[in-house]
């Protein structure tokens, strides 16, 4: 399947977990692609996130999960460690996605 249909599969799949729940739904055609990989990554299963890795590069997703997600904070903190660990390969998640979480908060905050 290519990039189209896997991200026209993935946003239904978004629809039907909800995900969308403050929008008329039949009014989203298309998610921007960072929104996309957020949403995908809180809403969806493995199935899912690994469909991800077959239409963006590598460098794009983990991009759009630390900018995105990680910045979520403690809430999602247990996802976001399992996450680095499982498909980031970090060796000490947890230690990670405070100090990417820390980095994000204190660029956001100069800026």
């Amino acid at each position: 399947m290519n990039k189209v249909g896997v991200k026209r599969e993935l946003i239904n799949h978004l629809k039907k977990a909800n995900a969308f729940w403050s929008y008329q739904v039949d009014a989203i055609k298309d998610v921007p692609d960072d929104i996309l990989v957020e949403l995908v990554m809180l809403h969806l299963d493995l199935e899912d996130i690994d469909k991800l890795f077959e239409i963006y590069p590598y460098k794009f997703i983990k991009k759009a999960w630390i900018e995105n997600v990680v910045v979520l904070g403690d809430r999602h903190y247990v996802l976001n460690k399992f996450l680095a660990w499982y498909y980031f390969g970090m060796k000490k998640p947890g230690a990670y996605v405070k100090s990417m979480e820390t980095r994000i908060i204190n660029k956001r905050m100069v800026a």
